[in-house]
């Protein structure tokens, strides 16, 4: 598994199993978000399936499921009310990261500026250069 760590509270990753979630909670995580709509591939755990395995191994869970390169204002919304509530280390995972680090950009719960956010998931691993406009609305 690849956890991206964004910033010390924030970090992203491919497909997780329930299998690594306590060594998540060892490492500090008390937060898990899953951005993935169930059925995306076969071998994808359900989402009750990872939500049943984090709060087994003593995480929050939150599904705020996002597909087809669209983030809808209402999963935009969740997602940073879940980042500004946490209250802890958040993971939030899909197929690549992807979605999850771009659902953290356009959220913005720190209140960055549009180049800092770019710089923090460029330095992840991830160029969302592309939505630089849509990080400015």
């Amino acid at each position: 598994m690849t956890c991206k760590r964004v910033t010390d509270r924030f970090a992203v990753a491919p497909q997780l199993s329930p299998e690594a979630l306590p060594a998540l909670v060892q490492d500090g995580f008390n937060v898990l978000v899953c951005n993935r709509p169930d059925g995306e591939d076969d071998d994808q755990p359900a989402a009750e399936v990872m939500r049943a395995a984090a709060e087994s191994a003593g995480m929050r869970f939150h599904h705020i499921p996002v597909a087809g390169g669209a983030f809808p204002a209402e999963a935009v919304a969740a997602f940073g009310q879940v980042r500004r509530e946490a209250g802890g280390k958040v993971l939030a995972y899909c197929r690549t990261g992807t979605r999850s680090i771009t659902l953290d950009a356009l959220a913005n719960p720190e209140g960055l500026s549009v180049a800092d956010r770019l710089e923090q998931a460029g330095a992840a691993g991830y160029d969302l250069s592309a939505l630089a406009s849509q990080l400015a609305e």
